[in-house]
């Protein structure tokens, strides 16, 4: 079984987006997840009714780091990163179960 999605974001720029528009949530997903994998996982994991899903890939960005041995350099791991949107009237709470 593949897991679709990995983690919801809670960061200060998607919690501004969910304030502004109310039914508007993001989450990292699995790279090889499609929009409608993502809507059943969402709607199976919270109980409510998913309107839409849009999806961004992102590259791993290039890191560097300079030490006394020299230039050590890698990758971030790359993201699909899912926003969606519900029906008027659902909402998720991420903070319940804390």
């Amino acid at each position: 079984m593949n897991i679709i999605i990995l983690k919801p974001i809670v960061t200060e720029k998607q919690t501004v987006i969910t304030e502004n528009m109310a039914n508007r949530y993001g989450f990292c997903v699995s790279p090889d997840a499609t929009k409608i994998e993502i809507k059943k996982a969402i709607e199976g994991l919270y109980n409510v009714v998913v309107k839409s899903v849009n999806t961004m890939n992102y590259k791993g960005k290039q890191k560097r780091r300079y030490t006394k041995s020299g230039i050590i350099s890698g990758r971030q791991a790359a993201l699909k990163k899912a926003i969606v949107t519900l029906k008027i009237g659902d909402a998720i709470d991420f903070f319940s179960n804390i």
